[in-house]
């Protein structure tokens, strides 16, 4: 029997949620045969098969988030894939298939298969499906639904297919605790949960918009008890009820919310900004930006010469270009500029490596191809490994102040927001000149505001140096 773990997906990624199951108890696999879909706040992939044989476990349900180095399944390996593969190399020198000369491997035949082996995976499929209408569970939930006494008859599934997961029946058992009258295996027909029981409940008007006042606790399980949920949460229950359309956030809005509250807890973030005035680069651009998209089929926007900027910066200050990791500082020597793309409902970050090494052209095609990548969710785990510092184009939809959240573990990040035209002195008149302001977050374990504001010092005289004269290429 082999297990089959999580991966590791990113040299910053400790932990992935499961997709969907693309391989099902029971069915062959052959080698590199991907097996289920894992999201991570950085790029969905799928993990693929080390192994040929039968899928005979699955440990690990949709939805559920592990870390790196759980778990995931078992598959029974077929004793006759090490005699299949001998025939194989021998015909590579007799003219056998391209995918055996490139020591893929012939995909295993059912025939080929001992029968101890479909028999097994057949014997595991019927002990699965020890539940209602012969309903396909995993060993999880059975073993869930034996430990609370559930009848699985009365859970509702949310999985493909109206499968249960372990979510819907911790989610049952939850709601049968509130309700003790109906019991986990009680006959009575459960109460939705659209029309709470307010006066069972003792839900103030206020939060409920009920007729139903009164100072008393809210009782759960008979008398009012601390291991039942607290008073807020059956309030703010009640009012979700009534106002609220509920929506199950996605996997990888999971992931980020979770990334992102980790950061904040863990990183003392702090933040500074400066104003610079692009208004020769603006012109420049604006000279340019016709003649470039004939020649190179794409348009030239102001993100290239904002990454150029920061990473001049970054080589002039190397310790803004670090990561806080396991309680050291780890200083990179390589400029690797993570860019957040926003797409329809999630954040990608993936990375221009060696961004130091790239013309403003250069740049101009990385982020149009890992912009349409990240769009069209086709970003590689290359493409989003080994950031360094990540630079956040907000201006992008209107933006002109932000407060960006560290792209942990890296010491900082810098949004580049809209570049507005307003009044600002200049030697002893008023102008009308092109300003944008640069926002960046710091982690104060990393940097002090001394070389946080001379990196910025640094990415604004860069900006403004922008003219005529500059090259692209």
């Amino acid at each position: 029997m082999a297990d089959v773990k999580l991966p590791q997906l990113g040299e910053s990624v400790t932990e992935g949620t499961l997709g969907k199951w693309l391989k099902q108890v029971g069915e062959t696999v052959a080698k590199y045969d991907p097996l289920v879909e894992i999201v991570t706040d950085k790029v969905n992939a799928e993990v693929p098969s080390d192994f040929e044989g039968v899928l005979s476990e699955i440990l690990v349900e949709e939805g559920e988030t592990v870390s790196v180095g759980t778990v995931i399944c078992r598959i029974r390996e077929a004793s006759g894939a090490h005699e299949e593969r001998a025939p194989s190399q021998a015909r590579q020198n007799t003219g056998g298939t391209d995918e055996e000369k490139r020591g893929l491997g012939a995909r295993p035949r059912e025939a080929d298969i001992p029968a101890s082996v479909p028999n097994q995976a057949a014997a595991d499929q019927n002990t699965a499906a020890k539940g209602p209408s012969h309903a396909r569970f995993s060993p999880a939930v059975l073993k869930l639904a034996s430990e609370h006494g559930v009848d699985l008859n009365r859970v509702s599934g949310s999985g493909e297919g109206g499968r249960i997961t372990r979510k819907d029946l911790l989610a049952y058992v939850a709601e049968q605790s509130r309700d003790p009258s109906q019991g986990l295996e009680g006959a009575s027909t459960p109460r939705p949960a659209a029309e709470p029981d307010l006066r069972r409940q003792n839900v103030p008007v206020d939060w409920a918009r009920s007729e139903v006042k009164t100072d008393e606790p809210v009782r759960v399980n008979g008398p009012a008890s601390v291991s039942g949920p607290s008073d807020a949460s059956a309030l703010a229950s009640a009012h979700t009820a009534n106002d609220d359309e509920i929506i199950e956030p996605s996997a990888i809005r999971k992931t980020i919310a979770k990334r992102m509250s980790e950061s904040k807890h863990n990183a003392p973030h702090a933040w500074t900004m400066v104003e610079a005035d692009v208004s020769k680069l603006v012109s420049f651009r604006n000279s340019m930006k016709a003649d470039f998209k004939r020649k190179e089929g794409i348009d030239l926007t102001f993100l290239p010469f904002f990454i150029k900027a920061a990473v001049e910066g970054l080589k002039q200050y190397p310790m803004v270009n670090a990561a806080w990791i396991d309680g050291k500082i780890h200083l990179k020597r390589h400029i690797h500029m993570s860019l957040a793309v926003a797409t329809d409902d999630a954040l990608a970050v993936p990375v221009i490596h060696d961004a130091d090494r790239l013309s403003i052209a250069g740049l101009a095609h990385a982020v149009n191809e890992l912009a349409a990548k990240a769009r069209s969710g086709r970003l590689t785990l290359n493409d989003v490994q080994g950031g360094t510092f990540t630079v956040n184009n907000t201006g992008a939809f209107g933006s002109i102040l932000s407060q960006p959240i560290l792209n942990a573990p890296q010491a900082g990040i810098l949004s580049f927001e809209s570049i507005v035209k307003r009044p600002v002195v200049v030697g002893d008149a008023i102008a009308i000149r092109s300003m944008v302001n640069l926002s960046l977050s710091l982690d104060h374990r990393v940097l002090d505001g001394w070389i946080a504001g001379q990196f910025l010092k640094a990415v604004k005289e860069r900006l403004e140096a922008f003219d005529q004269t500059s090259v692209v290429y």
